[in-house]
């Protein structure tokens, strides 16, 4: 059992993060769920307590597309209670390419980069010596090695590389921040070498249930309803991520992609520092951090 354990998972309300969040409650560890809506937080947390009695669990309302919410989400985290040693970075939205949000920032980069980054940025900084693993579930490797990011477009505001085919372009944006994921778990995990916070990638395989495609027209809607009968379910798309997050094996392990428990090689132009570095201060600007992950991140902004 780990009681003393406390594992964040965003996107914790359905499909993969709820099987995340249940297999990780189940290990003992106090599990909070992470989820824009009261009424699907406690959805979950019902389904949880059903299929573990004994689960330990608390819920965050914060919309991750909203960086003050990330901001204040961080803050409450850290504020009553130890930060969490396990975090899995699972939440992901797939939006028009030109939906902005409120904070004018296109709604999939700031949900699946620009979340990520400045949530486990403000955390890593309270962390101190303490261990932790955070968790990033990406894309799938030969998916990302086609669609690198271009870094004088992260919010694909000028279409450029997008496809042909209008109603796909909201996946190929989707994609483009499945490749920043990877990119950012190198940088994290390049400056974070010599603490005891690891920084893995996983690939969940394309698993149905996840929602991603809910509100998705045309091409993309009709392709996702052709494969659903054939994927796999939730379940299976929590194994790596909750292995990472737990397992002895990869103690220690860090700046690695995952697909089925095993390390795979992911394209250079994930990898590359220079691009990877480019990124980092692009989001870091974004988000209104300092590169720089010397300076105490809670202080910033």
């Amino acid at each position: 059992m780990h009681r003393t354990s406390t594992a964040v998972v965003t996107g914790g309300t359905g499909g993969i993060g709820e099987a995340i969040a249940r297999r990780l409650a189940a290990d003992g560890r106090t599990v909070v769920l992470v989820g824009r809506s009261d009424q699907r937080l406690d959805a979950a947390r019902r389904r949880l307590t059903a299929a573990v009695p004994e689960a330990d669990l608390r819920s965050e309302r914060a919309d991750l597309s909203l960086l003050a919410d990330v901001r204040a989400l961080a803050g409450r985290l850290t504020a009553r209670h130890a930060p969490p040693d396990v975090v899995v970075s699972n939440a992901a939205v797939i939006a028009e390419v030109g939906d902005t949000t409120a904070e004018g920032i296109q709604r999939t980069l700031a949900t699946n980069h620009l979340a990520p980054y400045l949530l486990l940025r403000l955390l890593a900084g309270h962390l101190g010596d303490r261990p932790a693993r955070f968790v990033v579930v990406c894309g799938a490797p030969r998916a990302l090695a086609r669609m690198p990011v271009d870094l004088d477009d992260l919010d694909c505001a000028t279409g450029r590389g997008l496809g042909p085919v209008p109603s796909l372009r909201p996946f190929d944006c989707y994609g483009r921040t499945k490749n920043m994921n990877a990119m950012f778990v190198n940088g994290l995990a390049r400056r974070l070498d010599g603490t005891r916070i690891t920084v893995n990638g996983v690939h969940p395989g394309v698993i149905k249930g996840t929602g991603l495609v809910r509100s998705s027209r045309g091409t993309l809607r009709i392709l996702a309803a052709a494969l659903s009968p054939f994927l796999r379910g939730p379940d299976a798309g929590a194994d790596t991520p909750v292995w990472l997050a737990s397992s002895p094996e990869v103690e220690g392990v860090t700046g690695r992609f995952f697909v089925r428990r095993k390390p795979v090689t992911i394209a250079p132009h994930l990898t590359d520092p220079t691009r990877c570095d480019r990124l980092w201060n692009e989001s870091a600007h974004l988000v209104g951090l300092s590169p720089s992950m010397a300076a105490p991140a809670d202080d910033e902004g």
